[in-house]
């Protein structure tokens, strides 16, 4: 299961179910994929695909909805 937060910008942003136990979510396009911690800071963890420009628009959407992320995972992962 890999439940969907939110999409902006042509971007995925979502979550897999069984996998690492560290805060992060996974970003997906026509363009490539991407994977950001999100903790202890938001950091690129992964990428296969994307420039540096569409880098820097995907960790400006995790800035601004990190807290909807943080939230997402919490519920998400606490059932």
């Amino acid at each position: 299961m890999s439940p969907t937060v939110f999409r902006d910008s042509g971007y995925r942003f979502f979550f897999f179910s069984r996998e690492e136990n560290r805060m992060h979510v996974h970003i997906l396009s026509g363009d490539g994929e991407a994977k950001f911690w999100l903790e202890p800071e938001i950091e690129l963890a992964k990428n296969y695909n994307y420039s540096r420009k569409s880098l820097k628009e995907i960790e400006s959407l995790v800035e601004v909805h990190y807290h909807e992320l943080i939230s997402a995972w919490e519920k998400h992962f606490s059932s």
